[in-house]
């Protein structure tokens, strides 16, 4: 079997330049990458760049080469097409089915995963037309990732910004992953609400209570369902990791904040994922000034009281009776019966129910399970990436819909 075929298409927008990186990923992953570039992508990155970074020749012309029917084949032979950044004139002219260049040719006559990177002002982005545009081609079954927010052309800071070219390839390999399985983009119009890392609750100004939760398993949920095109917004604690491309990253510290903010997104939710770690604890009283420690005296008890239950809140009070909810358990012993237990007291459709330790789970790129579901039934997923897990869980979140 040959080397996945993926079309690069590059529009016309300051950010032209960041498709390089995300060429070089696929290049240096093993995908054979054609670049078509629109006219006027070419003023801001020339033909001699991406045909060099690509290994293979460069046009936006269907009259280069017309011998070989490029504004057929090319779309015909590819695994994936990325079009990244893509412009509000792209996507408008992809929604409409026009066919002026090559790319958009191209778009026309592909049958395989189409991702859309959209990078532009906040003002052209947040345009009804814009926004019509996109819905039609996420109906259509394109995944279109949500840009990022962040510092834009000129002075202008808002959402619009290409998402970080590393996490762009990271959709594109789940979507030609899913792609080589015949998959589509079966989360396409829902709004999933993933929880990540651990909170964090002040025993004073440099003190903390925690836990060893690094998030990688909650980010992992929140990539495979972009890549699922779904929408998403991931509420996460205490992390050091980079934003997933098309999430909306909302960031937050304590377990009364984490509370806060996901009750507040999964009020038109489909799903909501806890991934997070949350305290079941916290610090009755908190130190304003550092707790210092005074020779020849015992500290004194540090008093704990009850942190909310975000999960059975959440399993109690769905704004609508075809959301599902799922929990995570860490347990140390008795994995199943603590984990069939909790699944009964918290009320949440499924339960992913794992073993954990100072040198199991946390941190890894790996991850074991047992998901248990209300109805009685259990799915084992072996050890592997987290990815893997985070798939299983979407497949059965799409069945409960």
């Amino acid at each position: 079997m040959g080397r996945p075929k993926v079309v690069l298409g590059v529009s016309g927008g300051i950010a032209a330049y960041k498709a390089c990186e995300l060429l070089r990923r696929l290049t240096e992953s093993g995908h054979d990458v054609r670049v078509v570039p629109t006219a006027s992508a070419l003023r801001f990155v020339g033909e001699p760049t991406w045909s060099a970074l690509s290994g293979n020749p460069v046009s936006p012309q269907v009259w280069d080469e017309v011998h070989e029917v490029p504004h057929v084949r090319i779309g015909q032979a590819a695994d994936l097409v990325v079009v990244a950044p893509a412009t509000a004139d792209t996507l408008a002219r992809a929604a409409h089915g026009l066919a002026d260049d090559l790319l958009t040719n191209t778009l026309l006559t592909a049958r395989c995963p189409v991702v859309f990177a959209p990078a532009m002002h906040t003002e052209m982005w947040e345009n009804p037309a814009t926004r019509e545009n996109v819905a039609t081609l996420r109906r259509r079954g394109a995944v279109v990732i949500e840009p990022a927010v962040g510092r834009l052309t000129g002075v202008d800071t808002g959402q619009g910004r290409l998402p970080d070219p590393a996490e762009i390839f990271e959709v594109c390999r789940r979507v030609l992953a899913r792609g080589a399985e015949g998959v589509a983009a079966d989360l396409a119009g829902r709004h999933v609400v993933v929880s990540a890392g651990g909170t964090r609750e002040p025993l004073d100004p440099v003190r903390f209570l925690g836990n060893r939760s690094s998030g990688k398993q909650g980010y992992a949920l929140a990539r495979s369902a972009v890549a699922r095109g779904a929408r998403v917004t991931l509420v996460a604690a205490n992390t050091d990791l980079a934003d997933p491309a098309g999430a909306d990253v909302v960031r937050v510290g304590t377990a009364v904040q984490l509370r806060e903010a996901v009750l507040k997104a999964a009020s038109d939710a489909d799903a909501v994922v806890m991934a997070a770690a949350v305290a079941d604890f916290r610090p009755a009283t908190y130190a304003s000034g550092k707790i210092k420690k005074r020779e020849g005296q015992e500290p004194a008890p540090v008093e704990l009281v009850r942190n909310p239950d975000v999960l059975a809140e959440l399993a109690a009070g769905r704004p609508h009776a075809g959301q599902v909810v799922v929990g995570f358990a860490a347990e140390t012993d008795d994995v199943l019966a603590n984990g069939r237990a909790k699944l009964a007291r918290k009320g949440c459709d499924l339960l992913v129910v794992n073993e954990v330790g100072e040198r199991r789970t946390f941190g890894s790129e790996e991850n074991e399970a047992v998901v248990l579901a209300a109805d009685g039934t259990e799915t084992p997923v072996p050890y592997g990436p987290k990815e893997a897990l985070a798939d299983v869980v979407w497949d059965l979140v799409a069945r409960r819909w």
